[in-house]
Order: structure tokens, then sequence, then C-alpha cells
């Protein structure tokens, strides 16, 4: 081949390379990307993001607790603006002059000619002011959103709030794009696929002045954005709210099951929040000051506070001892004002013999540091370290040491510890011996649980074996329910050994029998329960209380604590007997009003402020 014909052919090459890479950026103009087929049509193109409405909320009466209302996002194209008169802009909108100018420079640093949110969700009053003078705003438009709404100001913690997006939502997931909104804790977050709904688009033509003048290709391009669905929800409003005022200036929880579904009919956190605070605007100015705040309104204490159990605890070593054969229900044991073993003392306040369902009426110290150390020391499971293994594997059963919803992700495991932890704490140079761990006979030491963990082990007990794991959704608007929240879960304890624990839990409310809850018995209505108080480093005992109710067929389990409020008996029992009483009836008797007004006017937030009322500031 001579030197011409190579010539030619290196030219033919060359011709054919860079018609190939015509084409296929042609292909690309006209075909992957149509919506902008030349940069004149893009100067005159805008798209518009269709937002869906949020699912709406329903409680489980089928009361409506959070719906939405309309918002606008002003939204600035830099490519497209011309100069405009700040200074009017800010009037109309009454938002900080110094604080536009720095978003829209952010907006010509991101990209002139992509869309930028300037100014969030403005009302529709100032909506409506704007869109009069839109001409004079050229790269200016309005997105519509909704912003969330709420009939009461109850159940902050369980709903959770809506906030926008980080990077590192984005980067994860797609579907989001900077300055959109996203459920950040509570349901809100549990079920944000379910509740945001499917994005929209559609594409307009604008004039000269930023004006819509029709569809872009009569809307081929455009898609209908898909609502949120619907959820109906476990909590009843009612109680909820009769919860959080019994609770208003107190620190503590309340977390109330129905036994026989697992659903969650109340859950109460305090101190709380109106959750209208961190909405819209308004939460520019209230999130600073509740992350601030030292009561720490914003803590779920239902989920996240981890608590010694104090003698709530008793009756999972009762239990487990009744199991492994190692007591019977007739077993008797002496409390000499207490456990003494040569210089180790656990205090008590009896002077007499106890069995197992008198133990638990009167609470008996002694009693249970005596059950838990045989079960550690028990010959046929070979050593105290291997007792200790075996005891801890039936109460993880109970649903210990572990998250037990599959909802608020913001639990907390609790803590059982492992025989592993103490091997290399406690007994790293010494050998496995019961007599150190007995504090965790009487529901101390090491051990940490969760209220709802507790309303869990107190549901346990009202079915006498076994839990549906704790919920709140009901129903989802077009979808079947997670079969898991239908599934039963039985503890390793054997259903048989339940009633004698029921028993002293009923015994438990009465005067007789001398239990220590007497002064909560519901009249005409068997309530099964058992007090406690957990030890505080930081100040007072956390006075602490669980109960089922009625004690055949129960309707609701429940467990509660108080934040310094010393004994079980002193807040928590009387808190937990007006929240049964009022599911199960609907009211509260007369002979019982009393009991109300001390628990509502009783204020621990603020002792020296005896009228102050924070609740819902």
């Amino acid at each position: 081949m001579d030197r011409n014909t190579k010539r030619k052919n290196i030219i033919i090459l060359l011709f054919l390379i860079v018609g190939f890479i015509y084409l296929i950026k042609l292909f690309s103009l006209q075909v992957l990307n149509k919506t902008y087929k030349h940069s004149a049509t893009r100067n005159v193109l805008r798209e518009v993001i269709d937002f869906p409405s949020r699912g709406l909320i329903y409680d489980r009466n089928g009361e409506l607790l959070v719906y939405n209302q309309a918002s606008y996002d002003l939204l600035i194209t830099p490519g497209e603006t011309s100069p405009f008169d700040t200074t009017l802009l800010c009037s109309i909108l009454e938002i900080n002059k110094h604080d536009f100018i720095g978003e829209v420079k952010k907006a010509h640093k991101y990209s002139r000619f992509k869309p930028s949110i300037v100014v969030k969700q403005l009302s529709s009053e100032k909506y409506a002011l704007l869109q009069e003078k839109m001409y004079k705003f050229p790269g200016f438009y309005f997105h519509t959103r909704t912003l969330r709404c709420y009939n009461h100001n109850n159940a902050a913690h369980v709903l959770g709030y809506v906030g926008e997006v980080n990077n590192s939502v984005i980067q994860k997931d797609n579907y989001y794009k900077q300055g959109d909104y996203i459920g950040i804790t509570g349901l809100e977050r549990a079920y944000e696929k379910e509740l945001r709904g499917e994005k929209g688009v559609s594409f307009f033509l604008v004039d000269v002045h930023n004006r819509i003048k029709g569809s872009y290709e009569n809307g081929r391009l455009d898609t209908n954005s898909v609502k949120g669905k619907n959820i109906h929800i476990s909590i009843d409003t009612e109680l909820q709210a009769y919860g959080e005022k019994l609770m208003q200036n107190m620190a503590g929880s309340i977390v109330a099951i129905e036994p026989s579904t697992g659903e969650i009919l109340c859950m109460v956190s305090s101190p709380s929040y109106n959750p209208e605070q961190l909405v819209g605007r308004n939460r520019i100015s209230y999130f600073p000051k509740l992350v601030a705040d030292t009561l720490l309104p914003l803590f779920n204490r239902a989920v996240q506070a981890q608590y010694p159990p104090g003698s709530t605890f008793k009756m999972v070593h009762a239990l487990i001892g009744l199991h492994e054969n190692i007591i019977t229900p007739y077993t008797t044991f002496h409390c000499a004002m207490g456990y003494h073993v040569g210089n180790f003392s656990q205090a008590c306040h009896h002077n007499r013999d106890f069995r197992l369902s008198g133990s638990i009426a009167q609470s008996c110290n002694a009693y249970y540091t005596n059950v838990f150390r045989k079960i550690l020391d028990e010959p046929k499971f070979g050593g105290t370290k291997n007792g200790y293994e075996i005891w801890r594997n039936h109460v993880v059963s109970f649903g210990f040491s572990r998250k037990v919803t599959h909802e608020l992700h913001e639990e907390l495991n609790g803590f059982i510890p492992t025989s592993d932890y103490f091997q290399n704490n406690l007994f790293r140079y010494s050998r496995w011996r019961s007599l150190p761990l007995v504090s965790i006979a009487i529901g101390q030491g090491e051990i940490l649980t969760t209220p709802i963990q507790m309303a869990n082990y107190t549901a346990i007990l009202a079915n006498r074996g076994y839990y549906y794991t704790p919920h709140f959704i009901m129903e989802i608007e077009g979808d079947e329910v997670d079969t898991l929240y239908k599934e039963k879960h039985f503890t390793s304890i054997d259903t048989v050994h339940y009633e004698k624990i029921i028993e002293g839990m009923e015994w438990v409310m009465d005067s007789e029998k001398e239990g220590t809850a007497a002064d909560s018995r519901i009249p005409g209505i068997a309530m099964c329960g058992k007090t406690g108080t957990a030890e505080n480093p930081h100040g007072p005992e956390h006075s602490t209380f669980i109960a089922f109710a009625p004690k055949e067929k129960p309707v609701i389990a429940i467990s509660v604590y108080v934040e310094n409020g010393k004994w079980g008996n002193l807040y928590a029992a009387p808190i937990a007997s007006l929240i049964v009483e009022k599911y199960i009836t609907g009211d509260i008797q007369k002979s019982r009003k009393n009991l109300e007004k001390r628990m509502m006017e009783t204020n621990l937030l603020y002792p020296d402020k005896p009228n102050y009322i924070r609740y819902k500031e």
C-alpha cells in the first residue's frame, strides 16, 4: 500500500470518528435528554417537582392525629435571574436581608442552571403576597410542599418529627434531593417510605417575565405524584393525653400494652414538647431551646432511659427457680430484717418467714437473695459461672438486653451482663462466687432495663408466658401489616409456673395481705402489680411499678417510672392504677378523685414552684 493510500485511509478514519462523536452527541441531546434539546429551550423551561402529600396518621379509634397543610419554598435558578430589588423581596417575605443574600450566594455556588431553595416553608399568606409581584423577580419561583399539623399536642415522641435531609441521606438514597424532607424520629421515621409517597414532575414553558405560559410538549414528559399512605396506629389518644397530664411535672415514663396483641396503647415520656414546635419555621427557634433544655424533652425515656428495674424484677428469679426445680411455691426463707452473711447485709423490713406469694406481696429482699444464690450455686449446673449463664439465658428470653420493638430506631438494649463481663471485671482475679452478685437479686447492681422492656415483661406475666412484639402499627393503607406482629414469642419458662406469681401480684394490691401497693387498689377491678425502687446514683431513687388488669383476660399491661419519686407505692403505683382505671372504665371513680388530683398537682421538677405547670409550654 503506497503512501497516498495510507494518508487517504487515515483521513477517512478521522472523518468517521468525528462523525460518530457527533451522532452520539445528537442522540444524547435528542433522545436521552429530550427535556433540554438546546440552550434556548433550557432558558424558557421550568421543571416543577410535584411533592406528594404525606400520609395521614390516625389513632386506634380512627381519630385523626396528623394531617397536612400547604407551605411554599422559594427557589432560584441563578442563570435565569436579572437585577432585582432585594429589599422589596425581603420586605414582602419579612425575612432578614443579610441571610437572604447569603442563600442566594450559596445557590450561585451550587449551580447556575439548577434550582436551589433560598427561603423555606412560607405561609399561604406570604405566598399570595409575593405571587402578585413575581414578574419583578425573574429566576425565582415556588414549589408547593406540605407541613405536618396536629389535632392534639400529645404523643410527640411516638409520632416523631420531619426534617430536612442531610448529605448522608442523599448519598444513600437517590430519591432524596437537597431541600427534601424525611422522617427523623418516631413513627415518621419508621414508616417514612409508606408515608412519603412518590414525587411527580411537570415541565413548563415560561416567558421572559418568568411566568408560566403552558405545558412543555403537552405534558408528555410529566409524571404525577403518588400520595403517601395513611396509617392507623395503636395509640389511644384520650389515654395518651391523660397519661401526659398525670406526668406533667414529673420526669419519667408510662408504657401501656394490650397483652393479647402487643399493641402499644400509650407511651408517655416526660418532660415532652408540643409537636407543633418542630414544624416549619417554628423549628428554627424551638429546636435549639429543646436541645439545650436540661430536662431533656427530646429524650424518649420510654425507650432510651435505662434504669435498674428494682423489685419489679423479682418475679423473674422466682420463675427461673420454679422452672429449674430449685424452689416450689411453698419453699420458705426467713427474713431477719434482711439477708445477712458474715459482714454482708441486704436490708429488708421484715422479721418473719416467707413463701412465694407473700414474698411478692411484701417484696422481701431476703427471699429473693436466697432464691438467686440457690440458682447460681445449684450443683447440677456445675459451678456458679454456669449457673449464671443459665440464669441469664432465661432472663433474655423475657426480652431483656435487646430491643423489643422494630419501629423506634432510638430504642436502647438495656443491659444484662454476660458471664464474660463479670469474668473480665468482678472475677478477674478471683473465683466465681454468688455473693458478690446478690444486688442483682433485688433488681439492682449492673442490670439495666428500659420502660418498654418492663411493659413487655408485664405483658408476658399477663399472658402467662408469652408476648407479641410490642408495636404501634395497626393498618397501612393498601398494605399488609408485618406478620411478625402476630407471632407469639414464648419465654423459656414453663407456663404452669405463672399462676403462683400472679397470685402474689394480686396480693400486692390487697391490704389484708399487707401488699405494698394496697393504697392504689381499684375497687371493682382485679389488678395484679409489683412495686419497685430503682437506685439512682445522682439523687433520690426512682419510683417504679408494673401491673396488668383484669387478672383474668387482661386488656392492659403497664410500666411506670417516676424519676426521683423514691418508693414505688408513692407515685408510680397510683399513676399506673389511674391509667388502668381510665382505660378499662373510661373514668375515675369519685372515691379516687383525690388521688388523681394529688398526682396531677405533684411537682417533682420544680418543688419550689408548687403551682407551676410546665406541661406543653
